[in-house]
This record gives structure tokens, C-alpha cells and sequence, in this order.
């Protein structure tokens, strides 16, 4: 397993990390991800740890709290220093008005309840699961830079933020001389390009370390779906959400899969995985998983470099137009720069 930097931090991290929404599975909506019980958490930890992935995402929202707790005790038979434990808080727990998003109090609270269910004294990595309107950024920083100086978190970062937001909080950060988010975390695919006209740059730039959920597009890159097969019976992708796109794009990058796979002989998820790794300010992806035989097919992305010809070919099918103003811009300087966007 690769080690990649945190951001600007000097904490060094496997490049892919298990995810734990499936943990659990306790309310309606998490039911249609997986319903994984504590010894099948065990399975899947132990596998990790195997393959040198010491890394574990989770979140107090995944089954109202039941995530974190088959986390924590999953985890009770390893070393505490051994392991990197990420977690989030903002969205909503309950119809309380007060019990979402990320004010003092919120971030306060969520903080020592995440704490108790993972059963730890600190957390590696804190997240601002989402972005909260109400609450100035200034109110969060001071929180999360109070959690850093007391011990409670040891870095934070925010998640699903769009661009202008990301950078105004870096700026009060800076103004207020407060510790900065290292870290942000996005959805981000081959059928799924969209920061790469704004976070991507930002991130490269600040020096923010890029964690990616979905980076299979919840099952979309697996096989499963292709121009010939429709194979839909997977719960994530009878979900929706994200994960509803132009089917006829998904086909191109598909096609190409198809073909790469015959002549590598990778999956298609390993080659997927493996082209997100490539990519820039990537500094990790999270990935779920029901067993441990798809787990440990995943996790073999990590060691993949992919041939030149591959990756150009899967960049060119699963491009799509860039919206206002990058495709001016791009179109204005191609000629100095062959990539003034993201500059890569």
C-alpha cells in the first residue's frame, strides 16, 4: 500500500482507506448501502490491516451513530496509534433545528458523542460533512481550532464544499491566524469530473488534500453496468442521488473499460481506482465494501500504474464540456497553456 501526504500536514496516509457507511444499516436509507455487523466489520478491518490500509472513514449521520460504533468495536483489538480514524458531523441527526449543521455547539456535541462511540480519546481527521449557510466560518474554525489545541481532533477538513466557500474559510483561517482544514472530501469519478474546474485547482494551489467517496460512482464502474449489460440489482445503484447520470456517457467510458481490461487484464474497478489515484492533489479514495473478496480486488488499485495510452484514452472518453467560463478560457490560451483549468 502507498502512503501519500495530508495535505500540507506532515501526517502521512495509505492512498485508500475503507469506508463504513455500510456498517450497521440501521435506517432506511443506509439499509439500501448494506447492513454490515460487527463480525463482518471485523472481516473486512482485518483485511485492511493485511494489505497495509490502517485507515477508516466513517460518520456520526451513517445509521444515526451505529457506524461509528461497530467501528469502534471492531476496532478495539488493535492499538489505538496504529490506526487513522476519520469522521464527520453536519448533517442532520434528528428534527431537533439544532442537531444539524456545524455551529459551536453542534461541533461540540457531536464531537464527545463521536468520541464515545468510536471509543477513543482523539480523532485523526474531522470533517465538516457539509456546508452549513447559518453558521460563519469563522464560528466553525474557532471550534475546530480549539479541538486541535485540547486533543480531541488532530486535523480537520470540510466535505462536499463547493470552491468559493473552501477558499473564503482558508482566508479567515489565515486573518485569524487559525489552524487550517488539510483536507477535503469529494465525490469524484470517472463519470464524474465536475472539481476539477475549481477544486482540483484550489487544492493543488492551497496544498488541501483531496479524499474521494464514490470513486466508482456507486457500483456504476464495476462491470455492472455496461452497454450490454444492465445488471441493476445493486442497492447503491437502485439509490439514485449521485449516481444518476447520462447513461450514453456511461457507456462510452464503459466501452473503454471493456477494452483495457481484455488488454491489462485488470477489472474494471481496479482500473477505475487506479485512474482516480493518477489524478492530481489526490491524496486518498474511500472505498466500501460487502466482503472481503471485492475488498481485497479494490484494494490491488493502490499498486496499479496504468499505461500512458490507457489513461489518455479514458480521459478523452469520459471528458465532457466544461461549463462557462473554463471553455473560454481554455479555448483563449490553449495555444500558452494546453491546460490553464486545472493545470496539469
Amino acid at each position: 500500500m502507498q502512503y501519500r501526504q495530508l495535505g500540507n500536514s506532515g501526517q502521512m496516509i495509505p492512498a485508500m482507506m475503507l469506508g463504513t457507511a455500510t456498517f450497521g444499516g440501521s435506517t432506511e436509507f443506509f439499509k439500501r448501502w448494506g447492513q454490515t455487523n460487527l463480525q463482518e466489520a471485523k472481516e473486512l478491518i482485518k483485511t485492511c490491516m493485511d494489505y497495509g490500509c490502517n485507515a477508516f472513514d466513517t460518520a456520526d449521520c451513517y445509521s444515526l451513530g451505529d457506524s461509528e460504533k461497530i467501528l469502534g468495536e471492531a476496532l478495539k483489538d488493535y492499538k489505538r496509534e496504529d490506526v487513522f480514524i476519520s469522521t464527520k458531523t453536519g448533517q442532520p441527526l434528528s428534527e431537533n433545528p439544532n442537531d444539524i449543521g456545524t455551529s459551536r455547539a453542534k461541533i461540540l456535541k457531536s464531537v464527545d458523542e463521536s468520541l464515545k462511540r468510536l471509543k477513543s480519546d482523539y480523532i485523526d481527521l474531522y470533517y465538516l460533512h457539509c456546508y452549513d449557510a447559518k453558521t460563519p466560518h469563522l464560528e466553525a474554525l474557532q471550534t475546530l481550532n480549539d479541538l486541535v489545541r485540547v486533543g480531541k481532533i488532530r486535523y480537520f477538513g470540510i466535505s462536499n464544499y463547493s470552491a468559493w466557500h473552501l477558499m473564503k474559510m482558508l482566508k479567515i483561517a489565515d486573518e485569524y491566524k487559525l489552524q487550517r482544514p488539510v483536507a477535503q472530501q469529494v465525490y469524484y469519478s470517472l463519470a464524474a469530473r465536475d472539481i476539477e474546474n475549481e477544486l482540483m485547482p484550489l487544492a493543488l494551489e492551497e496544498k488541501i488534500g483531496t479524499f474521494v467517496w464514490s470513486p466508482l460512482s456507486g457500483a456504476m464502474l464495476t462491470g455492472k453496468i455496461t452497454r450490454n449489460v444492465k445488471n441493476i440489482e445493486s442497492s447503491r445503484l437502485n439509490a439514485g442521488g449521485a449516481w444518476d447520470m447520462d447513461m450514453e456517457h456511461l457507456y462510452n467510458i464503459t466501452d473503454v473499460l471493456e477494452i483495457i481490461t481484455k488488454e491489462s487484464g485488470y477489472s474494471f474497478a481496479q482500473i477505475s481506482l487506479a485512474w482516480v489515484l493518477s489524478r492530481p492533489s489526490i491524496s486518498g479514495l474511500i472505498i466500501g465494501a460487502k466482503n472481503t473478496t471485492q475488498l481485497k480486488d479494490n484494494l490491488k488499485a493502490s499498486s496499479i500504474t496504468l499505461d500512458t495510452k490507457h489513461i489518455q484514452m479514458l480521459d478523452r472518453a469520459s471528458q465532457t464540456k466544461l461549463p462557462y467560463p473554463y471553455w473560454l478560457q481554455r479555448s483563449s490560451v490553449e495555444a500558452r497553456d494546453p491546460y490553464p483549468v486545472a493545470r496539469y
